[in-house]
């Protein structure tokens, strides 16, 4: 048996260079000079000007996303042909199919037929089938196909069971996501932080609607002795404009950053916020920022909630005097910030990518 696992094939229908965890996972594991996990990865080509790509990542020329209609069914088959002239089946042990629904689980499926598959639960994918029929379709014929799909959390199994509760229990896998290694070992200083100021909170993700943003931008409007920071797609940051115009917050606006950059961010603020109003599939930002030392204040969803339990704070953001009541107690509780810090490290050092790579190799092993 080869201990590095059999070569995986495994596409993510977004865009190279789009935000989110569920990309910086994806090429975590799958691309880079030393791949966690040997495989023949892809996204799609961006238009316009084209992000630095990582070794290993291939871009398919495929245009069209949507998700309903001929449309959809037309956009899956281009996927597919693309995907067949890109991949040699002969060298290809394994499929892990990004999502549920969406394009590209079911594209790489026709693709290699043949070929066993893994199928990884990422939230949007469950989010997109309770609200569109054609994802739920495709949500339920990857279930059934899949020789085995993995949650990160318990509550994404309990959530797809409630999506399509013909799913077969046997074939669900708990196998966490993680964050890379080396942020464990190494995280950003962190300077102290200066007495008597006011808490510096951060934001830092899409600002796509479940996010919750406009709910924490109108909570913030009752909360005094904090400041916001947004790191966020400038393009989604301006969707905002109206509602911080009502709320009357003050925003600091740092850009969409780097991943570096970013855990610098983390190690330069005292909190986190997670404002999250459906769902998250693991909430890996969080675990980045518990790595770097910065305490999470959290919306107590599924998903969330199993990962951070009591190593972070659970507010309302929907409640404007519980946030800032619990704003107020973080700040003026002596130690209380410092023991969450300790928290935070504890619980992030039990997530490192690596485990996350060495399970999935394990199960790709099994099912091959």
């Amino acid at each position: 048996m080869n201990p590095a696992g059999p070569l995986v094939a495994t596409a993510l229908d977004l865009p190279a260079g789009s935000p989110g965890g569920s990309v910086e996972l994806f090429l975590d594991l799958y691309t880079g000079p030393r791949p966690l996990i040997p495989a023949r990865a892809f996204m799609l080509a961006p238009t316009g000007r084209s992000p630095h790509r990582p070794t290993g990542l291939g871009l398919l020329p495929v245009v069209g996303k949507c998700l309903e209609g001929p449309a959809f069914r037309h956009y899956v088959t281009a996927l597919q042909r693309a995907l067949t002239e890109a991949i040699d089946p002969d060298t290809v042990g394994v499929l892990h199919l990004q999502h549920l629904a969406f394009g590209a689980a079911p594209a790489l499926a026709r693709a290699l037929p043949e070929h066993p598959r893994i199928a990884l639960v990422h939230g949007t994918d469950l989010l997109f089938a309770e609200t569109h029929r054609d994802q739920h379709q495709v949500l339920t014929h990857t279930v059934h196909l899949a020789d085995a799909i993995v949650v990160p959390t318990p509550a994404m199994a309990d959530r797809l069971l409630q999506i399509a509760p013909g799913t077969n229990r046997k074939k669900i896998h708990h196998i966490p996501w993680g964050i890379p290694d080396h942020l464990l070992t190494r995280p950003p200083h962190r300077p102290p932080r200066q007495r008597g100021g006011p808490l510096r909170l951060l934001y830092a993700g899409r600002l796509t609607p479940e996010k919750g943003a406009e709910n924490l931008l109108r909570a913030l409007a009752a909360v005094t002795g904090a400041e916001l920071s947004i790191a966020a797609p400038h393009n989604q940051f301006h969707t905002l404009t109206r509602t911080m115009r009502r709320s009357g917050v003050t925003v600091r606006y740092l850009g969409w950053l780097r991943r570096s950059q970013l855990w610098q961010a983390f190690a330069q603020h005292d909190l986190l916020v997670m404002p999250s109003t459906t769902l998250e599939a693991m909430g890996l930002v969080a675990l980045e920022a518990q790595a770097c030392g910065l305490p999470v204040l959290y919306q107590p969803v599924p998903g969330l909630a199993d990962t951070l339990a009591a190593s972070g704070t659970a507010t309302d953001f929907t409640r404007p005097a519980v946030l800032a009541r619990d704003i107020a107690r973080l700040r003026t509780t002596p130690g209380l910030l410092s023991a969450l810090r300790q928290a935070g490290r504890r619980n992030a050092a039990r997530y490192p990518l690596s485990s996350t790579a060495k399970a999935l190799t394990e199960l790709s092993h099994q099912i091959g």
